[in-house]
């Protein structure tokens, strides 16, 4: 497996974000009278693109307007984003280290990743390649952003690896003819990731910077080796082999 291209899901792998994300989306939804913990909007909302949200506050939680509530969420999440929004623990010194080409493919808005990882000195590290879902005609798990990722900076799908912590993610680099690594983060309070994540086609999980660089190291160091395999066999050459 020859990895030329890694991209990075954002929330939740390169940033922190998802507990407040939640925190502040559960706030709104309760003062729109649906009364969801923290805990239960972490466990339905995480991943989903923005239509997908507002479909499920639509059709299963009963709010005519989701917009709104969306809106009043994302003024208190910008604040508190600017006030505490860490990258995850490791992974700015992981991302400085990677020698293979690298992107961000993520199901948030423009605005938002400005507004996000924007703040930090990871944004730097991916520019100019940083792609929402809104680039595309389809969010995650449709494979369409991870298929414009590999086409704007020239690798053929299966050279790419994908490292994204939702099953939709997953499940959108499976579609797209890709591997990818499942990203757990240690602090996540939902039962089940690695299992979700493996069963909609992670090669494998890792939980937290650490183990995903111990992954990285792995699966380089092993293309390395079947490169320079390759390249030990002698060409073949036809004159010889048809005068033998």
């Amino acid at each position: 497996m020859t990895i030329e291209l890694l991209i990075f899901d954002c929330d939740g792998v390169l940033i922190d974000s998802e507990p407040v994300a939640s925190g502040t989306l559960a706030h709104a939804l309760q003062r729109a009278g649906v009364p969801l913990s923290q805990a239960e909007v972490h466990r339905r909302f995480t991943g989903l693109s923005g239509e997908a949200a507002a479909r499920l506050c639509r059709e299963e939680l009963g709010l005519a307007d989701p917009d709104r509530v969306f809106a009043d969420a994302r003024s208190a999440l910008y604040a508190e984003f600017s006030r505490s929004l860490r990258p995850m623990a490791g992974m700015e010194e992981l991302v400085r280290k990677v020698k293979q080409r690298k992107c961000v493919a993520s199901n948030s808005d423009l605005e938002r990743l400005r507004l996000s990882l924007g703040l930090l000195d990871l944004w730097t590290e991916f520019a100019p390649h940083i792609y929402s879902a809104e680039m595309v005609a389809r969010p995650k798990p449709a494979p369409d952003l991870f298929l414009l990722c590999a086409k704007n900076l020239g690798v053929a799908p299966h050279r790419c690896l994908v490292i994204d912590d939702s099953a939709l993610g997953i499940a959108g680099a499976m579609a797209a003819g890709m591997a990818a690594i499942g990203f757990v983060d240690p602090a996540d309070p939902r039962s089940g990731r690695h299992e979700a994540l493996k069963a909609a086609g992670a090669l494998q999980t890792v939980e937290g910077a650490r183990e995903l660089a111990i992954a990285f190291e792995a699966l380089f160091s092993s293309s390395a080796n079947e490169e320079a395999a390759h390249a030990a066999v002698p060409a073949r050459n036809p004159a010889v082999e048809t005068a033998g």
